[in-house]
C-alpha cells in the first residue's frame, strides 16, 4: 500500500481551536543535570525556574526556550513523590504536551464532554503579572494534553515561576518550534488513539502508513498522521507490526514500560549549520550507508543544498508534491533507548520523509542490534 492521503471533509467549526505547543514538559531524574545538557547540547536558554526557593516544596522546575520551543525539565524532591514513581518505572520522558489555547476552560468542556478523561479540573492561576487559566485531560499512557489560556498574563512562564539568571549562555542551534509529536501506542491501539484525536478533539487523519510502507527485512510499524484543524499542531501515532524481529516500536514500548512519546521534531531554517552544531557539542546521530546519496538526485529531484555537506552528516531527503525535506535523527538521548528527536527543514514539503523510512529503521535496526535488542 502506498502512503495514503485521507481527505475528510473540512468541518464548519474547529471546536477546539489550537494556537500550536505551548510547552513540553519531561519528567526526570536530576532536572538541573538535565537542564545543562539541553542547553549545553542543544542551545537552549534559561527562561523560568519553580522550586523551593519560589515557595514550591515537592518539586523542582527548570524551564528553557529555543524560538518557539519551550521545555520544562521536572524532577521530584522526595522519592515518595508520584513523579518519582513516574520516572522509576519510565525513566526520564515526556509527560506533559501543552497546547495553546483561547480558552482553557472551553476546550476542557469541549474535549471531556466528548469522552475525554480529567487529567486537571479548570483552574486559574495569578500572580502579579496576571492570570493563567488551564485544564488538563490524559492522552496514551501516562501522557497528558494540558490546554493553556495565557492571554492575559505578562510573566516569565506561570504563576509560581521565577526567571531565571545564569552565567551560562550557549549560543542557539537554530531550532525554531516543534514540527511534530510522535506517540508510540501498545498493539492494534493506533487506531483507538486516531479516534481519540478524531472524536474528542477533532483532529483529521491526513497520512496513513501501512506495515509494507514502513517495513524492513526483520520488522516493521503502522503509522497514522493527526493533524488539528489550522495545521499547527500534529500528532503522528506509531503501533506494532508483525515482522521476523522486534521492531523499534516494539524495543521502545519494553523498555519505557509503556505507551509514551516516542520523539519530538525541531524545525530549523538551515539543517547543515543546525546539526553541524549539534554535532560539535556532543549530539549523536543515525547514520545511513553512504550509497544511499547514489541515487538521491534522480529520486528527489533538484534540491539547491549541495550534496556532499548532506552527506558527510548524513541528512536524509524526500519530495513530495509540494516540494521537499532534509531531516535527521539523533540516537536516544537517554541509556534507555526510548526518548530521542528529529532536526527536519522543511522546503515546502507539508509530508514526513515515507521515501526514507527504508533507510531510517535500517539504520535504527543496526543501532537495536548492537544493544542486543532487535
Amino acid at each position: 500500500m502506498e502512503t495514503l492521503t485521507i481527505d475528510k471533509p473540512t468541518q464548519t467549526a474547529d471546536f477546539l481551536p489550537l494556537n500550536g505547543t505551548d510547552y513540553v514538559e519531561f519528567y526526570v531524574g536530576n532536572a538541573k543535570q538535565a537542564a545543562y545538557y539541553y542547553k549545553a547540547a542543544f542551545g537552549f536558554q534559561d527562561l523560568a525556574y519553580a522550586g523551593p526557593e519560589t515557595g514550591i516544596r515537592d518539586r523542582a522546575s527548570y524551564v528553557l526556550q529555543q524560538g518557539k520551543i519551550r521545555l520544562v525539565l521536572t524532577t521530584p524532591l522526595t522519592s515518595g513523590h508520584p513523579i518519582a514513581e513516574h520516572i522509576k518505572k519510565h525513566g526520564d520522558g515526556v509527560k506533559i504536551l501543552a497546547l495553546s489555547v483561547n480558552d482553557a476552560y472551553d476546550a476542557f468542556k469541549q474535549t471531556t464532554q466528548r469522552g475525554a478523561r480529567v487529567y486537571m479540573e479548570p483552574q486559574t492561576l495569578t500572580d502579579e503579572h496576571g492570570e493563567v487559566r488551564m485544564s488538563g485531560i490524559m492522552l496514551y499512557g501516562e501522557t497528558v494534553h494540558l490546554f493553556v489560556e495565557r492571554k492575559n498574563y505578562n510573566g516569565p512562564f506561570l504563576p509560581g515561576y521565577q526567571p531565571k539568571e545564569s552565567h551560562h549562555h550557549p549560543t542557539d542551534t537554530g531550532l525554531l518550534y516543534i514540527d511534530h509529536c510522535v506517540g508510540n501506542v501498545g498493539w492494534h491501539k493506533m487506531n483507538e488513539w486516531v479516534n481519540f484525536y478524531e472524536d474528542i478533539m477533532g483532529f483529521r487523519n491526513i497520512l496513513t502508513f501501512d506495515d509494507k510502507m514502513i517495513s524492513t527485512e526483520y520488522s516493521a510499524l503502522m503509522s497514522k498522521v493527526m493533524s488539528n484543524g489550522n495545521g499547527f499542531v500534529k500528532f503522528p501515532i506509531n503501533e506494532p507490526a508483525e515482522g521476523k524481529k522486534k521492531s523499534q516500536i516494539e524495543e521502545y514500548l519494553e523498555f519505557y514500560e509503556g505507551e509514551g512519546v516516542q520523539h519530538l521534531a525541531l524545525a530549523t531554517q538551515d539543517i547543515v549549520k543546525t546539526v553541524t552544531d549539534l554535532q560539535s557539542r556532543g549530539i549523536e546521530f543515525l547514520t545511513v550507508p553512504t550509497t544511499y546519496y547514489d541515487e538521491l538526485i534522480d529520486r528527489v529531484g533538484h534540491i539547491d543544498e549541495d550534496l556532499e555537506p548532506l552527506k558527510k552528516l548524513g541528512i536524509l531527503v524526500d519530495r513530495d508534491d509540494e516540494g521537499y525535506l532534509l531531516q535527521i535523527f539523533t540516537k536516544p538521548v537517554e541509556d534507555r533507548p526510548t526518548l530521542f528527536f528529529e532536526i527536519i527543514q522543511r522546503k515546502g514539503a507539508k509530508s514526513f520523509g515515507a521515501g526514507n523510512f527504508k533507510a531510517l529503521f535500517e539504520a535504527i535496526e543496526r543501532e537495536q542490534e548492537s544493544r542486543g535488542n532487535l
